[in-house]
């Protein structure tokens, strides 16, 4: 009897030895802490790399808003540029319509060229500018410009006669005549489309008489009134080099 109580007791301690859990491993034979530690790595691999991957893309977005932004300028600075050769092509058809419509140019016996005095005002003026375009003759367009000015001061040409007659001095460095010629433009006729660029050549007049400070308030003046013109971009590179 005693017998066996004691084989069962070793039987039933040998089954309960079998049946106690054993350490959780995988196939690998690696414990449950590593793979979750593992896991852990995994995971703040991804996260970090998403966060570059975002990164990336946030760097991308703004380097397209860079480059839409300046394309939009581009756009813009051409449009200008069109805007102006338009205006400079109606201007001469304007010229080359007034003129047939309202002279005819003749030439007297003996070959010479009738003066400009004798001319109409749309014709004078369209001498004046031929004399500088077609024919190059500086010289003689200076007192072409002065005579038309003078006959007709109130043309809607005059604002630009004056411009013309200030170009042709102060290439000539004759610097004051080309200073009044420029500031009638500026205080005169401050509707016409010649008054951003006389403020710009009154700076550059300014700088070469040496008077630096008169010349980067002209070039401020256009900067603040004329802002993304060509006579702004102008006044903004002379006012750089100062």
């Amino acid at each position: 009897m005693k017998s066996a109580v004691l084989v069962t007791a070793i039987l039933l301690s040998i089954g309960a030895a079998s049946a106690a859990p054993a350490p959780v491993a995988d196939a690998t034979g690696n414990s449950t802490e590593d793979r979750v530690a593992r896991l852990e790595r995994i995971l703040q691999a991804k996260q970090q790399s998403e966060f570059q991957t975002q990164q990336r893309l946030d760097t991308l977005q703004q380097e397209v808003l860079d480059l839409r932004g300046l394309n939009e300028q581009q756009s813009y600075q051409i449009e200008q540029m069109l805007q102006r050769q338009r205006q400079i092509y109606e201007e001469i058809a304007n010229l080359s319509s007034k003129s047939t419509q309202q002279v005819s140019i003749t030439t007297p016996i003996g070959g010479a060229q009738t003066p400009a005095s004798t001319l109409g005002e749309t014709a004078s003026y369209e001498h004046a500018v031929n004399l500088v375009l077609k024919q190059r003759k500086y010289a003689e367009a200076i007192p072409a410009f002065r005579s038309f000015i003078k006959q007709y001061p109130d043309s809607t040409y005059t604002a630009n006669a004056n411009y013309w007659l200030g170009q042709l001095l102060y290439n000539s460095s004759d610097f004051e005549p080309a200073k009044q010629a420029f500031d009638t433009v500026v205080n005169s006729f401050k509707d016409s489309n010649k008054r951003g660029d006389s403020l710009v050549k009154l700076g550059m007049i300014a700088e070469k008489t040496g008077n630096v400070s008169s010349a980067k308030i002209y070039y401020q003046q256009v900067l603040k009134e004329y802002a993304n013109s060509a006579a702004a971009r102008l006044a903004q590179q002379q006012l750089s080099a100062l």
